[in-house]
This record gives C-alpha cells, structure tokens and sequence, in this order.
C-alpha cells in the first residue's frame, strides 16, 4: 500500500489578553517543526469568532481574559472533533482544571512549561491525544486516588458509554429503548456528578477518570 499523504503542519490560534504573551508564543512557535500560528486574539469573543472563521486545529487558550467572556466559556464555544482547545495558562487550581476539562479542552499546560513540551503537546492536541503538564497530571491522578469517581447508576453508565460513541439524544433513546424525555433526565445528572456542563465536558471527564468503556 501507498504511504499516506503527509499532514499540512497544525494551524494553530493563539488566544491571550496580553500583547507581549502573544508576540512571545508567535516567535517561539515560529521556531516549531509542523505548526503554522494562523490568528491572534486578544479576548474569548474574538478568539470564537476567529475560530469560526479560520478554522485552526488547535487553539492555544488562556483561561483567565480582561473583560467579557473568558477562557472557559470561549472553550464550550470552540471545542469540537475538529477544533481542539489545548490551555495554556499560569493557574493551576483543581477547580481552574476542572472546569476547563469540563468546557472541553483537550489538554492543559503551564506557561512554565519548556518549548519542547508546547510543542508535544500541541501535535498531541491536534490528533485528539489529552496533554497535561506533570502538575495538572499530578492533580488529576491525585483527586482519582481520594475518591472512587462519581457513583453512576447501571442506566447512567448505558448512557455515558452511548455518549461517548457521540450519539445524540434520539439515538441513544432508541439504542437504550427509552425515551428522549429519560435520557435528558439522565444526562442532567451525569452532568452533575461530573461537574460539567456539556456534552463533550462530560465525555473529557469520562475519559480522564476512565468511566468510558
């Protein structure tokens, strides 16, 4: 068989309220083999906006954004299959990380990180792979380790494991034989004990704490 046709480099989108932050990551992922900075914003709301438009790979995103929507919210927007937000932040508190893998990032990093590691863990977002620095990972194995993880019911676990195969509402009814009207009501509450508010949240947690079949 033919090798496969070689991937374009990773068009990436920089997201940060700081000018100088900015010029300083567009300079250092200049030096970065197979990335292509595509945009710059300097707000949660341009940076949906660009994402909208140009469509990047991955999003470099700061969590904490002068004025107006911040980086969480501007996850939940842009997140997707198609568009992977990895943070890139100087805040690491359980609850910072939890609601940003909540929102559905891909991956969460210290700007203390080395260059070397940015640069890992961008192609890592690119192709769908979590990217976490050894703090942020240290956190999460930590909270695994205090707690058995969040006590699903046999039906809520049918329906993460349907989740996580990205069905929607409709056919997870019809894969489960119940109706839409249960499954809204299920995924309420898996939302809850997850501490997400949304579908690709729920499926990150899921993932992280290895509920997902």
């Amino acid at each position: 068989m033919p090798d496969p046709a070689p991937r374009g480099p990773v068009r990436v989108l920089l997201c940060d309220d700081h000018a100088v932050v900015r010029a300083g990551l567009l300079a250092l992922l200049g030096s970065a083999v197979g990335v292509e900075v595509v945009g710059e914003a300097g707000g949660g709301e341009e940076a949906v906006a660009m994402a909208a438009k140009l469509a990047p790979d991955v999003v470099l995103m700061d969590l904490q954004l002068g004025g107006g929507m911040d980086g969480v919210e501007a996850i939940r927007r842009i997140a997707s299959p198609d568009v992977r937000v990895l943070v890139l932040t100087t805040y690491d508190t359980d609850a910072d990380i939890t609601r940003a893998i909540g929102a559905g990032a891909t991956g969460y990093l210290l700007k203390a990180e080395r260059p070397e590691e940015l640069f890992a863990a961008i192609h890592a977002a690119a192709a769908g792979r979590t990217a976490l620095s050894a703090p942020v990972a240290g956190r999460v194995m930590d909270r695994m380790r205090g707690a058995a993880g969040p006590s699903l019911t046999e039906r809520e676990q049918d329906i993460l494991g349907q989740l996580g195969r990205g069905l929607g509402n409709r056919d997870i009814a019809r894969a489960l034989f119940i109706s839409e009207a249960t499954v809204k009501t299920h995924l309420g509450r898996i939302y809850a004990k997850l501490g997400v508010e949304t579908r690709a949240g729920a499926v990150a947690v899921a993932k992280e704490l290895r509920l997902l079949p």
